[in-house]
């Protein structure tokens, strides 16, 4: 009887032993597994939180340089007003040369944009970099002295801010749903 006792016992060792070692393989695939997932969540989250802040950074560098224009804009603006000479020829000659340049940034900063998207960001943008436009025409389109000129400029100021309106609403809403 002795002997049935110790194979029982044997039995049931072997058993629990089994038990612990397919229950202890069981936990650790199922901890492995959470672990990869746990780690692919935190990879998407990261790439999610470096798209967002690219996208910011790219929205207030396109503002920022929006402001600039505007302000060289204005600048432009109170030189036309000014009486014709040559001084003012000059001057003029300067602020179309200047305003050549800022176009090539915040052209930069609308294709950046483009780039980081989404798509309704990207269209506002290049909306906002073709409201430029009108200024550069009524600069160069018009002969010196002729207050035409000096109309059309003005004139491109309202969807010129307009179009810097619809592109920080568009900013925002592709911030907000990022």
């Amino acid at each position: 009887m002795g002997d049935n006792s110790t194979w029982w016992t044997l039995a049931i060792a072997a058993v629990t032993g089994g038990t612990a070692v397919l229950a202890s393989w069981v936990t650790s695939r199922g901890s492995a597994q959470a672990a990869r997932i746990q780690g692919e969540i935190s990879a998407r989250s990261q790439r999610a939180e470096r798209l967002r802040e690219s996208r910011r950074t790219a929205y207030l560098d396109l503002i920022e340089q929006t402001h600039r224009m505007g302000e060289l804009f204005w600048e432009i603006s109170a030189t036309l007003r000014l009486p014709g000479s040559d001084a003012r020829t000059a001057a003029l000659d300067e602020l179309r040369d200047r305003e050549v340049a800022e176009y090539a940034k915040i052209r930069r900063c609308a294709r950046v944009v483009e780039l980081e998207g989404p798509p309704s960001a990207a269209a506002a943008a290049l909306a906002l970099q073709k409201a430029t436009g009108p200024f550069y025409t009524a600069l160069t389109d018009d002969p010196p002295g002729d207050t035409g000129r000096r109309d059309a400029f003005d004139a491109a100021y309202r969807p010129f801010w307009a179009a810097l309106e619809d592109f920080v609403e568009a900013a925002r809403t592709a911030h907000q749903t990022d």
